[in-house]
């Protein structure tokens, strides 16, 4: 999406306008390639007290949102209580409990699974604590900032389609469904590749853990590929987010099996490197926002409680990142 105008030609107005209607926003601070601009009614979180709960910081996405929305409730006058559970499903429980306890002004949960957080949503809301989240579809959250996801699983699916020709056995992580974004942007690998009879997913479908991703999905693709050691008998390797394509990228060239191609989700810098490598086999990985993702979320925290209406979701741009478009990519990024 360009500033002025969308990819099928509707003007910023008009795609505000639709996605309204839908009961969705488009993030007005959340232009690609600019630096964040804020509106010209200047919001404050001045004596409010926010609290700020991450799943994990490790990965690049997850930092990024978390540290951004830090800065942003400072940059609002507010003060942050922010915790990060370390990946630790019990931690991020006790967390939650805590952070309900100190009655904040309000609670915004960064991803994490949905059945372990949701009833800890609802004990908050409960309690008259608003809740916002950033990646997890909860109808007990009154917001959620987020990707596209539909539009980055349909997207990422289709050039991997593209990059095999239309056909092929395709390796795909699926480790974390219970993650909205995850299970969204798998769906639509299912939704595309379902039109394309001579794509194959094979069974079983590897999952992805966490920590040790890197390690774990170096190991899977190895056993993969000594399962499968003819070229040809494997076209690419899928996962929901790119720290499992990172893995697998990192078996396919040590086994010499580059003509594998590998695609993820995120944008992460090590691995934009890669895809901007012609000898590496990453093929395409769809690069968010995660700054802008938390501090869009902020901003609308404040709305909030300034008495304004939010949208359900909220929605920062995304860019697939590919072979020929890597350098425009990371360049209107900043990350390059």
């Amino acid at each position: 999406m360009s500033i002025e105008k969308s990819d099928n030609g509707l003007g910023r107005r008009d795609l505000l306008k639709l996605s309204a209607a839908a009961g969705v926003a488009v993030a007005g601070a959340s232009l690609i390639g600019q630096k964040p601009v804020f509106a010209t009614e200047e919001l404050s979180l001045k004596g409010k007290r926010i609290a700020i709960s991450a799943t994990g910081t490790d990965h690049f996405f997850d930092l990024q949102a978390y540290n951004a929305q830090i800065e942003e409730v400072k940059r609002l006058g507010g003060e942050p209580i922010a915790v990060d559970a370390g990946r630790n499903d019990g931690k991020l429980v006790s967390q939650l409990q805590t952070l309900i306890a100190q009655k904040p002004d309000a609670i915004v949960q960064i991803l994490g699974t949905l059945s372990v957080i949701d009833p800890w949503l609802k004990k908050a809301r409960d309690a008259g604590i608003p809740v916002l989240t950033v990646d997890v579809g909860s109808t007990n959250s009154i917001n959620n900032t987020t990707s596209d996801n539909w539009g980055i699983g349909k997207d990422l699916a289709l050039q991997l389609v593209s990059d095999i020709g239309g056909e092929g056995n395709i390796v795909v992580f699926n480790g974390f469904y219970g993650v909205t974004p995850c299970a969204i942007r798998y769906d639509q690998l299912v939704n595309v590749v379902k039109y394309f009879p001579k794509v194959k997913i094979l069974q079983p479908e590897l999952r992805d853990v966490i920590p040790n991703t890197v390690q774990d999905a170096f190991t899977q693709i190895t056993a993969i590929l000594n399962k499968y050691p003819e070229k040809g008998s494997i076209k690419a390797i899928w996962s929901a987010w790119d720290i499992p394509q990172l893995g697998a990228t990192q078996a396919l060239a040590a086994a010499g099996r580059t003509e594998i191609r590998t695609y993820g989700v995120d944008g992460s810098p090590e691995v934009l490197q890669l895809i901007a490598d012609p000898n590496s086999p990453a093929g395409a990985d769809v690069a968010q926002q995660p700054a802008e993702i938390g501090r869009t979320a902020i901003r609308n925290v404040a709305k909030l409680l300034a008495g304004q209406t939010l949208p359900r979701e909220t929605y920062v741009p995304a860019l697939l990142a590919n072979k020929a478009n890597v350098g425009e990519v990371t360049k209107k990024l900043g990350i390059g």
